[in-house]
């Protein structure tokens, strides 16, 4: 009864999908406030609906329903209770239902909390999302059903994948999805200006915190979505390139850019036309993102389907949104004015050179993605695209928009020298050329490219730091002067100011992880040693054990300096009876200096396991900064938030006090 009853609510939330389409764009059109209003009931009647159905499956899988094939087929009465909930959206169809209900609570979200935002925008921006759930609805329901059943029922499920089988895993899907689809209300801002005819700093005020949120999910997913391949599978790496990866990757991209541009859009009502066509592309790289995952044109472990007919349905539905978007885009864009004109070298000028930069960086992604699928579609050879070629076109083209980063914000608007704004960043260039002369001192100047990045990430991290020094005049001001500046600085600063030293802390992550790594494997027995990353490894012991429902070998190695154990690592094999599958759970010790990894290979035929060491220096600083960047995220968005509700509330009292 309960999937009957999942079923039914998809229809419901289908039909009032299409009204909400429908009746506020007409009620936009005639300035008819009752028809407009149907757009906020009929969002958050869709969320309720499709909240109703994602509980149905959800039961189902607590439950362990096999009569419904979704579950049978990735669920097992074995898994602990987190799996069998996560096997709600472990899975084709439970991925589309989450999808689907993210989009409802985007779209109840404008309806509860945009009620500032002009009555017929907000309208259309319902409409448009209306307009997508209608396309994803009828995805669900007429080609992914996630309430099929099963006659007879199996006595016993299938199991969600081992790979799967981890909180990493169980938090990664959602938060990407929030990004993913969080991108849709900048898409459905952006056709609701160009339908309106009208795109100011009022519209950017408004949207701007909605691409905020969706940028801070999808940074919180893609950092989530590599911590797990860190530790999950093995192989010592944090990012392969691989297709489903570089599809998260390319509306990050165009994301950060589009913030940009909304910034400027809003401070001075520059980059409009360039901010919607941002706001278009970005969220149809989401939907490719999507196609590339359940179409089965790309292979990759995180594919969830790889039935054609439904990549044709998704590719249909890109093909609509993107093709009419853009269509939308070349229509009415000419319409919308231009703001004032501004020099190269300003902050203006920064912020244009740093988005085309970071668009044809997304552009080398998408090739190197994409390629390979089109040389095999027209002959039958079959080619790889890898780190190597990324290396050569992405890294040249990202890293001059690193080091902008930390002159674009010390440039005054409209216009500016060159000089001016390098003569605020003295301190930070003395500390970032410090740094690589350090790293070179310290490396014996095997690695001066690594030394240089380095350098980079200091000169970012330090020029972020200046953005608040500068604005509360430390050395300038006596220090409670300073104080009160401080706390008096809108939230958006500082959200540039942490978004900004994440980015230097990940830089620096990676470069000393790729540049000094060290790794070794090798074959050891209990009781035999080795000497790694000056350590003395011995393995102490490899012992059997079962969990809920996996069977594991489990290695005990120790780290000594001399006849002191530093630490202890116990990376593990697991095997589940249910998939037959071999899974590998790598053992990490982490600080703010080094991740030291162990992971466990096979037994060969002279008794001894095959081990694998890794010693990557500076490797938490990778999360560590993208948790930071995330963190700045969330405070530009509060900031944003309280601005554009501000802004709002003091045009609707001016607006009362001249009426007659």
């Amino acid at each position: 009864m309960i999937p009957e009853i999942g079923r039914f609510a998809l229809i419901l939330a289908l039909m009032i999908a299409l009204a909400q389409t429908i009746l506020p764009l007409i009620g936009a059109a005639r300035r008819d406030a009752r028809a407009m209003a149907f757009g906020d009931v009929g969002a958050i009647a869709q969320l309720f609906f499709v909240g109703v159905a994602f509980g149905c499956l959800m039961i189902s899988f607590a439950v362990s329903d096999f009569s419904v094939e979704v579950v049978a087929t990735n669920s097992h009465t074995s898994q602990p209770l987190i799996y069998r909930l996560a096997g709600t959206w472990g899975n084709h169809e439970g991925s589309m239902l989450l999808w689907v209900l993210i989009l409802a609570v985007f779209g109840a979200t404008v309806a509860l909390l945009g009620r500032t935002i002009p009555s017929t925008m907000r309208a259309r921006v319902l409409a448009t999302q209306g307009l997508i759930g209608v396309g994803f609805l009828a995805f669900l329901i007429f080609t992914s059903n996630p309430f099929a059943r099963l006659d007879p029922a199996p006595l016993q499920g299938n199991g969600l994948n081992p790979l799967l089988q981890d909180p990493g895993l169980a938090s990664h899907p959602p938060m990407l999805y929030l990004g993913y689809v969080g991108f849709s209300t900048a898409f459905s801002f952006a056709v609701a200006a160009l339908l309106e005819g009208r795109a100011d700093a009022a519209w950017a005020r408004h949207a701007r915190p909605w691409i905020l949120a969706a940028w801070v999910f999808l940074t919180t997913g893609i950092a989530l979505g590599s911590l797990w391949a860190y530790y999950e599978l093995g192989w010592g790496g944090w990012w392969f390139w691989d297709p489903v990866e570089n599809a998260s990757l390319m509306p990050w991209l165009l994301g950060t850019a589009l913030l940009h541009s909304a910034l400027v859009m809003e401070r001075r009502e520059s980059f409009v036309r360039w901010t919607l066509l941002l706001s278009i592309l970005t969220f149809s790289l989401s939907l490719i993102g999507t196609f590339v995952v359940r179409s089965g044109v790309l292979t990759s472990v995180h594919a969830f389907a790889v039935d054609p007919q439904r990549g044709v349905f998704i590719l249909l539905l890109l093909g609509v949104a993107t093709g009419g978007g853009l269509l939308l885009y070349a229509l009415r864009a000419n319409n919308l004015r231009s703001g004032a004109p501004f020099s190269i070298v300003s902050r203006e000028g920064s912020l244009i050179l740093n988005n085309a930069l970071i668009v044809t960086a997304m552009a080398t992604v998408f090739i190197g993605t994409f390629y390979p699928l089109l040389i095999e579609l027209l002959g039958s050879d079959r080619i790889s695209v890898g780190a190597p070629f990324y290396a050569l076109t992405f890294v040249p083209l990202v890293a001059p928009v690193l080091a902008g980063m930390a002159v674009g914000p010390m440039l005054k608007w409209r216009s500016d020298t060159l000089a001016n704004g390098l003569r605020k960043l003295g301190w930070a260039a003395i500390a970032g050329a410090l740094a690589g002369l350090i790293s070179l001192v310290l490396t014996g100047a095997r690695t001066p490219v690594a030394a240089v990045g380095i350098a980079l990430a200091v000169w970012i991290m330090a020029a972020s730091v200046s953005i608040v020094a500068k604005r509360i005049r430390i050395g300038k001001a006596p220090w409670l002067e300073s104080t009160r500046l401080a706390l008096a600085l809108p939230r958006t600063v500082y959200g540039v100011v942490f978004a900004h030293l994440g980015v230097g802390l990940l830089l620096a992550g990676l470069v000393a992880a790729n540049a000094w790594k060290q790794e070794l494997t090798s074959s050891l027995q209990p009781g035999e040693s080795l000497r790694f990353a000056g350590y003395d490894v011995q393995m102490l012991s490899v012992t059997t054990g079962t969990g809920s429902n996996y069977e594991a070998e489990r290695s005990v190695l120790s780290f000594s300096h001399g006849e002191d154990i530093a630490f202890l690592l116990t990376p593990e094999r697991r095997f589940y009876p249910d998939r037959e599958m071999q899974t590998t759970e790598a053992s990490v010790r982490s600080n703010l200096v080094a991740n030291t990894y162990a992971a466990l290979g096979e037994r060969g035929d002279d008794g001894k396991w095959t081990v694998r060491l890794y010693r990557h220096p500076l490797a938490i600083w990778i999360w560590l900064g993208a948790a930071i960047m995330a963190l700045g995220g969330a405070l530009s968005w509060s900031g944003g938030l309280r601005s554009a509700t501000t802004a709002s509330a003091k045009s609707a009292v001016m607006a009362a006090a001249t009426s007659p």
